[in-house]
């Protein structure tokens, strides 16, 4: 999947931690984060950091490609 907003970075945090069969109560445990932030990530709310880095990723004209470890 191509990224090129906070949402599409969210949906596709979402869409692997359902595919993994993890709550985001679970997630949240194993990490030490709040539920409140994996629901803010997985709903593409923008952080400054991670709004900026994709604003500039974008400007550079760079593809952020998010895949499975060992996928082609």
């Amino acid at each position: 999947m191509k990224i090129t907003d906070t949402g599409d970075f969210g949906k596709t945090i979402r869409e692997r931690r359902k595919k993994l069969g993890y709550t985001q109560v679970y997630l949240a445990d194993v990490t030490g984060m709040s539920v409140s932030f994996i629901s803010d990530l997985e709903n593409g709310k923008q952080t400054c950091e991670l709004g900026k880095a994709i604003y500039i990723m974008n400007l550079l004209g760079l593809d952020c490609n998010i895949t499975e470890r060992g996928s082609v």
